[in-house]
């Protein structure tokens, strides 16, 4: 090689070398995208999101969830929603989603709000159900008749916040269609998964 060009080839040999070093160790390391669905897929964020305590706080993307064996009225997938703290390290618990093999026939619950044409389900502002449409159970292993999933939201307890001397975090009417709009997706999408949908 002609000397000449010794400090040339040199340099772009040391520029090709912090090339592939920078993109090897980046300066900043970008995080992950977040999960879109939560719960099994039960959830896409952006509903997961429509419940809330009034702390505020970013709903978590590492969910407990947790599967319990089946028994009379086994419990297929029990969920807990956790929203980050202020100071973005501890995460506490907003609300729980339990989806269930039942043998009794869906009801109602005093002063619930039916969640709409085409579901068989209830909200109110600390609770809410749903039951799957009919093939549901039989397509998701279990020989109970139905499925239900069940909503729990203890900020918004209302018996609770009154023996406390406590305001709701989120207006009752707000916080019923919030869980309203949350079961619909639940039994949606998880009729949507398991091929169940009437």
């Amino acid at each position: 090689m002609d000397k000449k060009w010794l400090p040339l080839t040199i340099t772009l040999g040391i520029a090709g070398v912090a090339v592939v070093a920078a993109s090897v160790w980046p300066d900043d390391v970008e995080k992950p995208p977040l999960p879109q669905s939560l719960c099994h897929g039960a959830l896409s964020r952006e509903t997961a999101e429509l419940i809330d305590d009034g702390q505020g706080g970013e709903v978590s993307a590492g969910a407990w969830e947790s599967e319990v064996g089946s028994n009379d009225d086994g419990v297929f997938k029990e969920c807990h929603v956790l929203r980050a703290d202020q100071d973005g390290v501890r995460r506490r618990g907003v609300y729980k989603l339990v989806v269930e093999e039942t043998r009794s026939t869906p009801g109602t619950k005093k002063d619930s709000v039916p969640l709409g044409p085409g579901f068989t389900g209830w909200a109110l502002p600390d609770r809410a159900e749903v039951t799957l449409p009919t093939g549901c159970a039989a397509r998701m292993g279990s020989a109970a008749p139905h499925i239900k999933a069940s909503l729990d939201v203890p900020s918004q307890d209302e018996e609770h916040l009154y023996r406390r001397g406590e305001k709701p975090p989120v207006d009752p009417d707000t916080a019923t269609r919030n869980n309203a709009t949350v079961m619909r997706e639940v039994a949606t999408r998880l009729a949507e998964r398991y091929d169940c949908t009437d």
